[in-house]
């Protein structure tokens, strides 16, 4: 499995494009708008960078990992010799399922189609295709160059030697990889997002401040970043989305997204893509700094 397809070149296309490329594989990286696709590789050119700076590369290891990335415009060209395709699109069920369908039509017979999604049903991914037992799922950790976890979810038909492939290729990528069934959010959402609720609630409730709450979580439970500003790190609408899959696929009130969660993004204040989320988001310094909205508090 030497041709890798990404469909997807935003945050985490582009991450998992640079992850592959580097460590030796031909990868295309498609998206069906040119200047995403430009952003992507300049963004992996900025990471590149600071490898070198780190002494982690050499300059004539960048110049032959950026020729091994193509970026490509449409997803027939794309997929076309790939033995791997790594769907990383938006975290929206509908897109994804209409990017499985086009998949199946165009992917070579025997390539495994792997989704990044972080809650979506992989089984459901799986219903659209005429190859459900080669879907699986494949969920990167955002930033992908340094994250090391790659949750690997099986869907209800995925072959066992798929998995054992998809186990493998992980390791092969510097990964561990965890290997879990298909339930809505999976481990990794399952527990997470409970706990950035729980902690958007609390706000909400007036129990603390955003910086006594994710200084709590930080200091008192060992978490490199709080609740609140890893919730602006994954953006507050996909906070929503997954909690939202949640909801819908255990039927339990205790999955219920925070009034306060609901209306930030209705007000378009999702986080660092923003600009602003529980806290607002300055290029030119360093400093967290809290959102006029919650000093208040």
């Amino acid at each position: 499995m030497n041709k890798i397809a990404v469909i997807g070149a935003g945050t985490m296309g582009n991450g998992i494009a640079h992850v592959f490329a580097q460590h030796g594989f031909s990868v295309s990286l498609v998206d069906l708008q040119t200047s995403q696709l430009e952003k992507a590789l300049a963004t992996i050119s900025i990471n590149l960078e600071r490898q070198i700076k780190k002494g982690l590369l050499t300059s004539e290891e960048k110049i032959n990992l950026m020729q091994r990335i193509q970026p490509v415009p449409e997803i027939p060209e794309g997929v076309r010799d790939a033995g791997l395709i790594i769907e990383a699109a938006t975290e929206n069920e509908k897109i994804k399922l209409s990017i499985f369908q086009e998949l199946d039509r165009h992917a070579p017979a025997q390539a495994i189609l792997a989704s990044n999604t972080s809650s979506i049903s992989i089984t459901k991914l799986a219903g659209v295709t005429r190859r459900p037992s080669r879907v699986i799922g494949m969920h990167f950790m955002n930033p992908v160059p340094v994250m090391k976890l790659v949750e690997v979810i099986n869907g209800y038909a995925t072959e066992q030697k798929v998995t054992e492939e998809i186990m493998e290729l992980s390791r092969k990528l510097g990964k561990t990889p965890c290997l879990v069934q298909d339930y809505p959010g999976f481990i990794s959402n399952r527990i997470l997002m409970p706990m950035i609720n729980e902690s958007i609630l609390s706000l909400q409730e007036g129990v603390a401040s955003v910086e006594a709450i994710d200084t709590v979580m930080k200091l008192g439970m060992a978490h490199p970043m709080g609740p609140l500003q890893l919730a602006d790190f994954i953006g507050l609408d996909v906070c929503l989305a997954i909690l939202q899959v949640l909801q819908q696929g255990f039927g339990q009130p205790k999955y219920a997204p925070a009034t306060l969660l609901v209306n930030m993004v209705a007000a378009g204040r999702l986080g660092i893509k923003t600009g602003e989320g529980f806290y607002v988001y300055n290029k030119a310094s360093k400093d967290l700094v809290v959102s006029e909205k919650f000093r208040r508090f």
